[in-house]
């Protein structure tokens, strides 16, 4: 092969790999609905596509959130303490205010909380997971003392109707989860504060430098992160018409796996919602073949492990590239 042969070769491979490390998620995501749907004859029909659609809807609520403040260069492991508060506080209220004010002031709690993690994370100095792990354990045991460590139920069932619309297979709550995800993605890529977001997560220091007020685009990140919680927790309770104490536990790390399974970096600077998206499809699509297969539920986190574990590889090889040598 002549020196110019080798060259296009060495070009096509290098760009077929960065194109692979690129979308791995949804290569992942073909593979894994392939191997299912041949394990399981129950697996690729339209009434289990549309489960999938809606178990993945509540974590990809959460992974919109967290998206906008990991491309941030921040992590918040608060999000299922605040889905829990927001939950409860959604279903407790409405004997004493009815159901409209109740979901209202939820969705506030979840904006408060999201707006206080911001502003300790941006005027304290400390890192947002010292910061938002304080908050989960706080976050949590309020859920607690509030509830009495006591499932609340529903009264208006009302207001459990809206989770039963669906679109065909498609349930509203994974309409929400869509919209959301679309919303925030032209946030991203076509206003300024998409373009200060990655700016921040790439160099703080240049981005201060160039005239963004980080301290101020921290918390707004934050807050739309905790309202994003709020609302998987309000929706969430309406679904199954109870507040368990309990909601949302460890939900925090199933969406960090979505979203850095997705190629949001850790560092921060880079990510969209597309790759979430994907990230989110492929951990539902994981969990619900598992399931069809009857897997013991210490394998099904054995396997979520081992996806982290390489979604963090990627993550780390990604960077590497970017680098260069």
């Amino acid at each position: 092969m002549s020196d110019i042969g080798a060259a296009r070769s060495g070009t096509v491979g290098g760009t077929a790999l960065s194109w692979l490390l690129r979308n791995h998620i949804w290569v992942f995501l073909a593979l894994t609905l392939i191997v299912f749907s041949l394990s399981s004859p129950y697996f690729l029909t339209v009434n289990n596509f549309g489960n999938i659609l809606t178990q993945g809807a509540f974590i990809g609520i959460l992974a919109v959130g967290m998206t906008l403040v990991m491309i941030d260069g921040e992590i918040d492991l608060s999000v299922g303490a605040v889905l829990a508060l927001a939950s409860a506080l959604a279903i407790g209220l409405q004997d004493h205010m009815g159901v409209l004010p109740a979901i209202l002031l939820a969705l506030l709690s979840g904006a408060a909380l999201g707006f206080l993690n911001g502003a300790l994370v941006a005027y304290s100095g400390m890192h947002s997971f010292i910061v938002t792990l304080g908050a989960l354990i706080g976050i949590r045991g309020l859920v607690f003392v509030y509830t009495g460590e006591d499932a609340l139920m529903v009264q208006d069932f009302s207001y459990t109707e809206l989770p039963e619309i669906y679109l065909g297979p498609i349930s509203l709550t994974a309409i929400i989860f869509f919209g959301l995800a679309l919303f925030f993605q032209w946030v991203l890529s076509s206003t300024r504060h998409g373009r200060e977001t990655y700016a921040v997560g790439d160099n703080i220091e240049a981005a201060h430098d160039a005239g963004i007020n980080v301290k101020r685009h921290k918390i707004i990140n934050f807050t739309l992160c905790g309202t994003l919680a709020a609302v998987c927790g309000i929706l969430l309770s309406m679904r199954l018409g109870t507040a368990e104490p309990n909601a949302g536990r460890i939900w925090e790390l199933w969406t960090i796996i979505a979203v850095v399974l997705g190629g949001t970096r850790l560092q921060g600077g880079f990510g969209s919602m597309w790759m979430t998206i994907g990230g989110v499809l492929t951990l539902a699509v994981l969990r619900n073949g598992l399931r069809q297969l009857n897997t013991p539920n210490y394998v099904e986190l054995m396997v979520m492990g081992a996806v982290l574990i390489l979604a963090l590889a990627l993550d780390k090889v990604l960077n590497r590239r970017e680098a260069g040598p």
